[in-house]
């Protein structure tokens, strides 16, 4: 069982349309994994930065971040957070682009979506706002791997 928290990065999304953040939620609940909190933020680095800093201080090991990973100017997620990693793991985001590009096409290629590891030996994922890309995300790449890599960090 694994400690997880969530953060879903939006300008419009409300606890009550958070459909990817609850989606991460109800399937990592579903596998035996302990769902610690929730944040959802504006597409702001300061709102950003503030959220990871509370999560990075808890218990968890995985820190799920959805949204703000695209190539709109408001998209912030990844130059806000990349730096704040002590290292980043490059081959999460570019397997994902190319699971995704099976999926949506040459559509994926603007995502940011990446991986890293924070100060205090956590896995963080950094992931668009959709749903669906979540849900592919989260199946295909994180999950198969996720007790390992865990186990990589702390050993």
């Amino acid at each position: 069982m694994i400690d997880f928290g969530i953060i879903t990065v939006s300008d419009t999304r409300t606890e009550e349309t958070d459909k990817s953040g609850q989606y991460l939620q109800d399937k990592l609940s579903s596998e035996g994994h302990n769902f610690l909190q929730k944040y959802i933020v504006k597409d702001d680095s300061k709102e950003i930065i503030q959220a990871y800093n509370k999560m990075v201080n808890t218990s968890s090991k995985l820190i799920l971040v959805n949204g703000g990973t695209g190539i709109a100017v408001r998209d912030v997620t990844i130059e806000t957070l990349e730096p704040q990693f002590v290292k980043v793991i490059p081959g999460f985001g570019e397997y994902f682009r190319r699971i995704s590009f099976d999926e949506i096409g040459t559509k994926a290629l603007a995502s940011g979506a990446t991986a890293g590891i924070t100060s205090n030996d956590q896995l963080c994922y950094l992931l668009p706002g959709s749903t669906n890309a979540c849900k592919t995300a989260l199946e295909q790449v994180i999950l198969p791997d996720l007790t390992h890599l865990i186990k990589e960090i702390t050993k």
